[in-house]
């Protein structure tokens, strides 16, 4: 029984611990993908959502990737992004200034508020991070994290599911006008990854709460409960006795003095 208590008590700070490592790989995936188009140095210019050949179309140069920040030009396998700003959608028809090409409202809106939402989810992820740290000496702070954990796994898994829609569908259109058009493996890796380290941590935290309910909280103020009070009945009861028993005694020593 020592031993089962011993390990239940382990697990629940174990598993604060790795969650711990998931969210904050989850927030550095979600913060390298949200650098790519941003800064121009190796390894954020080689990160992009969608690579497209798009020469002759409109002011586009030859071949052009699209990021959080921008549409940029591809030299030696990196970006070259002229200029930034924030939440740049992807509509190739708006952004070449061309009706030669596919685009509408259905693409900017997907891609705007996916900026939105990964903004937010991080937020959420780097909380959940601090609570983290709590949870891994309370059992409240495992519950906390896991519930700040499951609000940036809610947010990240929207921005996911949005990239998703948003640029297979680009890519399926660049496709089926006889144009080359690739995914940014690195984005959608880190992206998706960054959803199952968010929902695994959110888990764990969860599963070290209620594990660590019956260690690090109730469980031994009870324990020390029922020994306290069962000393306290056990010396009470022997007085009782002690009580009874000593008139008895002296009552046969006196007879056996008559005698």
């Amino acid at each position: 029984m020592r031993k089962q208590t011993l390990l239940i008590f382990r697990l629940g700070p174990a598993l604060a611990l790795v969650s711990l490592v998931l969210i904050a790989g989850a927030a550095l995936l979600i913060f390298l993908t949200l650098l790519g188009g941003a800064i121009d140095k190796n390894p954020t210019n080689q990160f992009y959502f969608l690579e497209a050949n798009t020469e002759g179309l409109g002011d586009a140069e030859p071949v052009t990737r699209w990021t959080f920040w921008s549409h940029c030009s591809a030299m030696d396998g990196r970006n070259t992004c002229p200029g930034v700003r924030p939440a740049y959608p992807f509509d190739p028809r708006r952004n070449f200034n061309t009706d030669d090409i596919f685009g509408g409202t259905k693409y900017y809106l997907e891609t705007r508020f996916m900026f939105a939402f990964v903004i937010i989810g991080l937020f959420f992820a780097v909380c959940a991070l601090f609570l983290g740290v709590v949870a891994l000496i309370s059992r409240i702070g495992s519950f906390l994290g896991s519930a700040t954990c499951s609000l940036a796994l809610f947010f990240q898994t929207l921005t996911a599911a949005l990239m998703t829609a948003a640029y297979v569908q680009g890519r399926n259109a660049f496709r089926a006008v006889d144009r080359r058009a690739v995914l940014g493996r690195y984005n959608f890796g880190f992206m998706w990854a960054a959803v199952a380290c968010l929902f695994l941590a959110t888990i764990m935290l969860c599963v070290g709460g209620v594990t660590g309910k019956k260690d690090r909280g109730y469980s031994s103020r009870n324990t020390g409960g029922r020994k306290f009070f069962g000393r306290n009945k056990s010396t009470k009861s022997n007085r009782d006795r002690g009580s009874f028993i000593d008139p008895e005694r002296q009552r046969r020593m006196e007879k056996e003095d008559d005698d």
